[in-house]
């Protein structure tokens, strides 16, 4: 379709919504605007029309302004508790400082809008230029009640010191890129920071274009409060019940709380698996005093666990050299590992303290191995006065047990 046939049929031009589902409530709490086009064909989202780069400025301004129009009507006719949120070109807002946007609401404000149930959302990439302008323009905004929502993330590149300064309400996050249930490990990395970050603003995590069980289960380990997609409702020209899925949605996080017990029951118990072993093992070790045959000896006695052990002291300061298994199965020494600093790690004095405190071993989360490549876990333990062992478990022995990975 040509850009002028949308300008020539605006008649044709009419908004969808499409509902933002709470995890808290299992219920409807916003929804988004979309733009679509009534064709002979059926309706067409207009999507492709604001993302050309090609297509004149004014007119995607004009398809915005009627789109808004048609939605602000059609959500003050209905009266609702729920949020609207609609897409916002940055530059249409540069351009008068919002003005032309806030005169229209504030007509809508006398008919019984509230600022506060608007959500203005603007993309990740939009506010690369002329931030500082952006900066200030979107404090002035946030201070009449409307809130902005931050979209468009969905790789490594975001800037989270840009946002944090932004404050947005809402942070939406996309998985649609996301193939079938394999999640880039980057990926994870950058959404934890993210996750972070939004619990220290007051922010909301919003995970769109989740049209699958897997990345439905996704958000919700990640720490989102808000879900949108066509796994959970495609837009529609109408509103639906706020209540469609919650059946539905307590199913799925009966299915997510189940599945995620039993990982924390399978870690417990190789957490009491390798301390009981461990414990035999070290009434065998006779003296720290020579580090490095500490190390072989337990390496040597948990070889069907570990690929690598050693010890550090409360600081981080590794006193053994790396007891590693080669191919063959036997155990070699890397003696140039030996002083290495590990307290640069996340959590890794925490850990310490942990330890120190309540006298127990720990086993750690999942993650990537900087040598393997792989993912692992690692056990630590408190083995006499400020020494601790490390003993670092492989993916193929957390692939044969349940719930490990």
């Amino acid at each position: 379709m040509d850009p002028l046939d949308v300008l020539m049929n605006k008649d044709k031009v009419l908004p969808y919504f499409q509902p933002i589902i709470s995890a808290d409530k299992q219920e409807v709490v916003g929804y988004e605007v979309l733009a679509r086009i009534m064709t002979t064909q059926g309706v067409k989202s207009l999507g492709w029309f604001f993302h050309d780069e090609s297509i004149p400025y004014e007119y995607q301004e004009e398809i915005e302004d009627h789109i808004q129009t048609l939605a602000l009507e059609y959500y003050i006719k209905h009266d609702l508790d729920q949020f609207l949120c609609l897409n916002i070109n940055i530059q249409s807002l540069l351009k008068d400082d919002g003005e032309r946007l806030f005169t229209k609401l504030r007509a809508y404000e006398s008919k019984g809008l509230s600022f506060e149930k608007i959500v203005l959302e603007i993309q990740e990439s939009d506010y690369v230029e002329n931030y500082n302008h952006i900066k200030h323009l979107l404090v002035y905004i946030q201070n009449t009640g409307v809130r902005i929502s931050i979209g468009g993330i969905d790789n490594a590149t975001t800037n989270l010191e840009r946002m944090a300064v932004l404050k947005p309400s809402i942070v939406k996050v996309n998985v649609g890129f996301i193939e079938g249930d394999a999640f880039p490990e980057l990926y994870r990395d950058v959404l934890h920071s993210l996750s972070s970050l939004t619990r220290k603003l007051g922010a909301t995590l919003l995970f769109e274009k989740i049209d699958n069980y897997q990345k439905l289960n996704f958000a919700w380990k990640n720490g989102g409060r808000y879900y949108q997609g066509y796994y959970l409702s495609v837009p529609k020209a109408e509103f639906v019940e706020a209540d469609f899925c919650k059946d539905s949605i307590r199913k799925e996080f009966h299915h997510f709380i189940k599945y995620e017990r039993k990982k924390i029951e399978s870690q417990l118990s190789l957490t009491e698996t390798v301390g009981l072993r461990l414990k035999a093992t070290l009434k065998a070790v006779k003296s720290y005093e020579d580090f490095d045959a500490a190390v072989l000896s337990i390496a040597n006695s948990l070889t069907d666990l570990t690929f690598r052990v050693y010890i550090c002291d409360h600081d981080g300061f590794q006193q053994s050299s790396n007891a590693v298994r080669t191919e063959s199965g036997d155990w070699t020494l890397e003696k140039e590992s030996r002083s290495k600093n590990w307290s640069w790690r996340p959590y890794f004095l925490e850990n310490i303290v942990r330890m120190n405190y309540e006298k127990k071993g720990l086993l750690s989360d999942l993650y990537t191995d900087i040598e393997k490549d792989e993912m692992i876990r690692t056990y630590s333990y408190p083995i006499g006065e400020q020494l601790f062992l490390f003993i670092d478990i492989p993916y193929s022995y957390l692939y044969e047990k349940d719930g490990l990975l």
